[in-house]
């Protein structure tokens, strides 16, 4: 039986509702954290209570800032390199809901959903840098390319910003690299347009190194702006030495991003270390959780010391 539309669209009104008094209360926060500034700043605790202006000088150019001793930033900077995952075709709308809200509250990247979530995303994100993306020919690369681009278009008019598709997995297997590069170039053009970004998916578990090499110069030529291990649902997610390899035919120009089986703050590192510049992950709470405990647990030099 199909669902009433008009009850559908009222438990999206009232899940909307709830997250925008959650939001509601972060911005008084924030706020209470600004009204401070004006004193702690003086006594080095800008970091702490005022961390979204610290964000806008790091943006800036800033690569070091002046802190007490002691001091921890209140967020970490890995959070900002996490796309926020909630993939499964069982989520429901107070899932995406709630996705948006731990975003919003640790600064992630963006929040990765499935296409028919993107217009919820955009509206519950609206005002927050946070970015909303969507996966195309997902999570088998298998439609055609004009397909892909009919669903980037239509996602990035419902608000998407980044699209990660899925390159055709098959087109690589048989060495039909013509029919993969018109794969990738039709989402790239459909996004570009817009001022969206696309991420290839090269789903790295089903590939051989040199498969993997040609998909990601493939995804390179063709204009993409990252390349990414795996979709979550293939038979094996990121491994350090996928990302290693695929950094070193990318090289520094293109992001790297490694998906699938990240589940905390040492697996998040590992692919960090091995080159990974953006993280995909349904864990990034813990993982920022983990983080901040690791930083308030570092050591702290004694004043004067150095």
């Amino acid at each position: 039986m199909n669902p009433d539309p008009k009850v559908v669209e009222r438990i999206v009104e009232s899940v909307t509702r709830q997250v925008l008094l959650r939001m509601a209360d972060e911005q008084r926060t924030a706020q209470t954290g600004q009204q401070l500034c004006g004193r702690e700043c003086e006594n080095g605790l800008c970091v702490q209570v005022c961390v979204e202006r610290v964000q806008s000088v790091i943006a800036a150019g800033a690569d070091r800032l002046s802190a007490g001793v002691g001091a921890v930033p209140a967020d970490q900077a890995i959070a900002a390199m996490i796309d926020h995952t909630l993939l499964k075709p069982e989520a429901t709308p107070d899932q995406i809901a709630q996705l948006c809200y731990e975003a919003r509250k640790h600064n992630f990247a963006s929040v990765c959903v499935n296409p028919t979530h993107v217009k919820l995303c955009a509206q519950l994100l609206k005002g927050s840098p946070v970015k909303v993306c969507t996966v195309v020919g997902f999570p088998l690369g298998a439609n055609p390319p004009e397909v892909k681009a009919f669903e980037s278009q239509q996602a990035i008019d419902e608000g998407a910003s980044e699209i990660d598709m899925v390159i055709n997995i098959g087109a690589i297997k048989s060495k039909d690299w013509e029919h993969a590069a018109r794969d990738v170039r039709a989402v790239v053009r459909a996004a570009h347009a817009n001022g969206a970004i696309v991420k290839v998916i090269i789903e790295a578990a089903l590939l051989s190194d040199e498969e993997k090499v040609a998909a990601c110069l493939i995804a390179k030529e063709a204009g993409a702006d990252f390349v990414k291990t795996s979709t979550g649902f293939g038979p094996g997610g990121a491994t350090a030495a996928d990302v290693a390899l695929m950094r070193k035919v990318v090289g520094p120009g293109l992001g790297v991003k490694a998906a699938g089986g990240i589940r905390n703050l040492l697996d998040a590192q590992k692919m960090i270390e091995a080159g990974a510049s953006r993280i995909g992950a349904s864990a990034g709470v813990k993982i920022v959780a983990e983080a901040g405990g690791a930083a308030q647990a570092a050591p702290v030099a004694p004043a004067g010391k150095y």
